[in-house]
């Protein structure tokens, strides 16, 4: 048990904490500074760097997620309410986040390729809402999961 929490919180970690950063920071400065072309490649290294952390992340919070409901909670009959709520918001997540790889994220790079930078801006702005949209959906999880057994 030991283990698999800290795995579990060190990959929440990872993923809301460089969502965070990516949104709070990185966004707003990359903004401010660079130009179009510019600011586009940077995105597209920034996630090609970012995305292997979290596809490890998404597989390490569900091995040890599931890990922990079986072996400690006792599966899904007994397990509270706060675990419930944790792991549908987990699970549209990792959606969000497959829509993300998937779809505009190939499309970001293919615009990036071929210079297209207005679709590469636009590919650019649905994935910095979808991220906008993990990021509320992650902070209210880890929320739930520091706090949910206390209410």
């Amino acid at each position: 048990m030991p283990i698999a929490i800290t795995l579990h919180v060190l990959a929440s970690v990872l993923w809301v904490g460089g969502m965070f950063f990516a949104w709070m920071v990185l966004r707003p400065v990359a903004a401010g500074l660079l130009e179009p072309p510019t600011r586009l490649a940077l995105w597209r290294g920034v996630f090609a760097r970012f995305f292997p952390w979290v596809w490890a992340s998404v597989g390490v919070l569900l091995v040890t997620g599931l890990w922990m409901l079986f072996a400690v909670f006792g599966g899904m009959a007994e397990a509270r309410w706060h675990i419930h709520l944790m792991l549908l918001l987990g699970l549209i997540m990792m959606a969000i986040y497959l829509h993300i790889w998937f779809a505009p994220y190939r499309r970001l790079c293919r615009a990036v390729d071929v210079t297209d930078w207005p679709e590469g801006g636009r590919q650019l702005g649905l994935i910095r809402r979808l991220i906008g949209l993990n990021l509320i959906l992650g902070l209210i999880t880890v929320a739930i999961a520091s706090g949910g057994r206390y209410l």
